[in-house]
């Protein structure tokens, strides 16, 4: 049985918070409202409302962390850079870095009007647009690619070049320190991915975990408002987060929400090669989404659910539905197996 997450505030940290934000955020005066926004895995994120302002806090998970993650001052900083790039994201307003306020550095930044989709299938959306949110999503990535992360002041925010090999060690890693059971999909994954890596490299800004759900768009067209979650952003290689972006196609709904087994032409989806080929329409780069980048891909969000299983079974997950949810890392390694398989 997995342990449900631990209270995330408790009174006292409240009612530092409130004061804390009055000294630092204009128009944070007066009663606030503090309500938990479920349904992200990592950190645990709020919508802090005043009577004349409204904002989303971020915070680091209580307990022990892994090293490098949940590095919400990354989150911040790269936020702040990208605010007048024409990549929409919302405007940071303040970042503290003193765990003593609510247990864990922090930020925040201002809610928007929008709508984040419940679902890769689209269901609150007809389904003659559906379509239309897939393409604005490869249309957003694309512009994320675009930047120059250089003259935005993000020289040092990773390290150019070489990103697959890094990246493979890292998620190795990762899964030696995290991992609560075997998987012999992993370990091939592990054996297979480094003496697999494409010729050419490239560095753009890579959001790290650029899904739909981490999209916001607007209230009522096909646009995309705001990208969140920036956790995982670093200087890499584009094609991982074209390549993450395309997962859903290769999983089943029961396997976080994925896409396989759905008949698309009828619900108005499009295929991957569909989204994939936008991407590259509007990017104009020259390479392709390989298998190689899509088994990355899916081993690592399998070894990044694998962390949030070990969470939740350590007791300080960042949301009660951890286990459940890091019970699938087992269908994204087999998933990326037979991606292989397929070569």
């Amino acid at each position: 049985m997995h342990e449900k997450a631990p209270p995330v505030l408790n009174t006292a940290q409240t009612q530092a918070l409130q004061t804390w934000l009055g000294q630092h955020v204009a128009g944070a005066q007066g009663p606030m409202h503090l309500t938990r926004i479920h349904g992200g895995q990592s950190n645990p994120t709020f919508f802090v409302d005043f009577p004349e302002c409204a904002l989303v806090l971020r915070k680091q998970p209580p307990g022990p962390l892994l090293p490098s993650a949940h590095a919400v001052d990354r989150e911040y900083r790269i936020q702040r850079a990208l605010a007048n790039s024409g990549l929409p994201v919302p405007k940071m307003r303040a970042f503290c870095a003193d765990a003593q306020v609510i247990g864990t550095p922090f930020y925040v930044m201002d809610k928007l009007a929008g709508r984040v989709m419940s679902s890769h299938a689209l269901p609150e959306i007809e389904p003659a647009q559906r379509q239309a949110y897939w393409m604005a999503m490869a249309e957003t990535l694309a512009t994320l690619h675009s930047l120059d992360w250089a003259a935005l002041g993000l020289s040092d925010y990773g390290k150019p070049g070489n990103f697959f090999a890094r990246q493979i060690a890292r998620w190795s890693r990762q899964w030696a320190a995290s991992r609560t059971r075997e998987d012999t999909h992993i370990e091939r994954l592990i054996a297979w991915l480094p003496a697999h890596i494409p010729k050419g490299d490239d560095t753009r800004i890579a959001h790290g975990d650029f899904r739909l759900g981490n999209l916001m768009f607007h209230p009522s067209e096909p646009r995309v408002i705001a990208v969140l979650d920036w956790e995982l952003s670093t200087l890499g290689h584009p094609l991982a987060d074209a390549a993450y972006s395309a997962m859903a196609w290769h999983t089943p709904p029961a396997s976080f929400d994925g896409l396989l087994g759905l008949d698309l032409q009828a619900q108005g989806l499009p295929t991957q090669a569909e989204y994939l080929a936008h991407y590259h329409r509007c990017s104009g780069r020259p390479d392709r989404v390989a298998p190689f980048h899509l088994a990355f891909s899916l081993f690592r969000f399998a070894v990044i659910l694998e962390g949030v299983r070990a969470r939740a079974l350590a007791g300080n997950a960042a949301a009660e539905d951890a286990g459940r949810v890091g019970d699938q890392s087992a269908a994204f390694a087999q998933a990326a197996i037979q991606v292989l398989d397929g070569v």
